[in-house]
């Protein structure tokens, strides 16, 4: 069996390898931080030191971080510091209205349609007057971008075995600022994504922060924005004491789309109405994956690499190995993607019908899901039972329904888990409706 099909990833290994080697918890445990260097990673774990120490959301950790509640953060251009830091930040709830703007008629070049990188997103948002919106500027200029040295920074983190401010000082490590805009009175500093992830590593905001606050006399104002399927999603970030790591504090948010995301209960009606029941596939599990967003946000990942490993799923998406097969898992059970196997490895890919599905516009790409999901009887029956009783039913209720809908039978946790995903996919269709 391979290291993928065993939920093992490449950087579990090469990471028990390294600390192996280097008695890094032992260190830890004694001098309360470990620093490697980039040439000591690629030396004993033979991987590129980049990609061994890019953990963008805590499920991206290796095993042996997680297992010890460690995190790693750059300290130079060539090395890392290694301990119990509180590194990461749950991003907050956002389930608020969406603001409908448009992109400049003249423009050809850039498609509402066919946003398909953060770059494209960043351009969008910025020439449909979305920044401008949010940030309460009225002229702003594209200034610093791409990757520079961060100077010299000293700052506190919070260690979470000690419960103690832990000091770190940085000297000259590389920083990435996806894009940067200037106003009358501040400069804005983004971090782009196009993955939705319960969190992310406060330091692709703070230091860009720390470095541009002492180099400029303006206001520095961290921006994270999110894009995926057809929804902008904008966090503005402060510091309340720029010297402290995790005293991270939300400023706003809010969510925003250049397309119709006016969809009605008698939108969503209608294809109820339409539906034909089909037979579940009998090779893929029923779902095990609540949060329907995520879903259809791996099926854009995987439009834009074609293919991938189920080892690339996992250390590339805030995913950690089960996660990965209970949403390609869940996907596969739609129609929407493919499993595969290529070179000894399972791959998934898009599905002809997913990337029918993708191509649609915002509203149409909506409701054909909502039809994907309510043509599996567990999930029309519940559907049918939230409409004539106005409310989503009860968990007992919703487990009824999956023991009527399916086949096989299922001991009484796996059918309390398996009535949370559809109790999840559900409230994802009312989530939809935004009458304009």
């Amino acid at each position: 069996m391979n290291n993928s099909d065993s939920g093992t990833t490449k950087n579990d290994i090469a990471w028990s390898k390294v600390f192996d080697t280097l008695n890094i918890p032992q260190t830890i445990s004694e001098r309360g931080s470990f620093v490697i260097t980039a040439q000591q990673i690629k030396d004993i774990s033979g991987r590129e030191p980049r990609l061994m120490a890019k953990f963008d959301h805590s499920e991206n950790l290796p095993r042996i971080f997680q297992e010890n509640r460690l995190a790693i953060l750059p300290i130079s251009r060539g090395s890392y510091v290694i301990s119990n830091f509180n590194a990461y930040h749950q991003f907050e709830n956002n389930d608020m209205s969406i603001e409908r703007l448009s992109l400049p008629t003249h423009l050809q070049s850039l498609n509402a349609d066919n946003i398909f990188s953060e770059t494209v997103a960043l351009n969008c948002a910025l020439a449909s007057g979305m920044l401008n919106d949010f940030l309460g500027e009225d002229d702003l200029i594209s200034t610093v971008s791409g990757r520079m040295k961060s100077g010299n920074l000293k700052f506190h983190v919070n260690n979470t075995e000690t419960n103690t401010l832990q000091e770190v000082t940085v000297y000259n490590a590389q920083i990435e600022i996806d894009a940067a805009y200037e106003g009358v009175g501040s400069l804005a500093v983004f971090e782009a994504k196009n993955d939705l992830s319960p969190d992310f590593l406060v330091r692709q905001l703070y230091y860009p922060f720390l470095t541009w606050s002492d180099r400029i006399a303006k206001q520095v104002r961290p921006i994270f924005l999110v894009y995926s399927n057809g929804i902008y999603r904008l966090y503005e970030y402060c510091f309340e004491n720029p010297q402290d790591y995790n005293s991270i504090k939300l400023v706003q948010h809010k969510r925003y789309s250049i397309e119709d995301t006016g969809i009605c209960l008698m939108d969503i009606q209608s294809v109820f109405d339409a539906i034909h029941l089909v037979d579940d596939p009998t090779s893929i599990p029923f779902p095990q994956a609540d949060d329907f967003e995520r879903v259809i946000n791996l099926c854009e990942l995987l439009s834009e690499n074609q293919q991938l490993t189920r080892n690339e799923v996992t250390e590339n998406y805030a995913f950690n190995s089960r996660q990965t097969n209970y949403y390609t898992d869940a996907a596969r059970y739609l129609g929407l993607v493919e499993k595969n196997r290529s070179d000894g490895e399972v791959v998934y890919e898009l599905s002809s019908y997913g990337l029918r599905v993708l191509k649609m516009t915002y509203k149409q790409r909506q409701l054909e899901l909502c039809k994907s999901i309510l043509q599996h009887r567990a999930f029309y029956l519940t559907f049918q039972q939230s409409l004539q009783i106005g409310a989503v039913p009860c968990k007992q209720q919703i487990m009824k329904n999956l023991e009527n809908g399916i086949p096989d039978k299922m001991s009484e946790s796996t059918l309390e888990r398996r009535s949370s995903t559809v109790r999840g996919w559900v409230e994802w269709i009312y989530r939809l409706i935004n009458e304009e």
